[in-house]
């Protein structure tokens, strides 16, 4: 069943997939702020992403953080590189994320903001 936040979250991705076609990345650009800053919004959203799923959330000391922080800067990186093909391949990801809720980006979410 998908929620209310799922499908605002996917309103948001479409329109960044439709407009991703050009030479930046907003999914990406928007990724590393996210990375960067830890905004305390885009947690709340993630929570209610997950909203019924619940799942298991491990501890994670300030090393494996800035560990993970920097996986993720590395990712969005990559894609940054491929987002420049002309498919919106960030927006895609993100879409099917949001989609399936899988617990490995509820965990790296979790990661990332220690």
């Amino acid at each position: 069943m998908i929620n209310h936040a799922q499908i605002r979250c996917l309103s948001v991705l479409g329109i960044f997939a439709i407009i991703g076609f050009g030479p930046v990345s907003i999914c990406c650009l928007l990724g590393v702020y996210i990375i960067l800053r830890r905004p305390g919004w885009f947690l709340t959203l993630i929570r209610d992403v997950y909203a019924g799923r619940h799942p298991r959330r491990a501890h994670v000391t300030t090393a494996q953080s800035g560990l993970i922080r920097l996986k993720a800067f590395m990712v969005l990186l990559l894609l940054f590189t491929v987002d420049i093909l002309p498919v919106p391949v960030t927006a895609t990801i993100a879409i099917v994320i949001t989609l399936n809720r899988p617990q490995w980006f509820y965990h790296a979410v979790h990661g990332i903001y220690g």
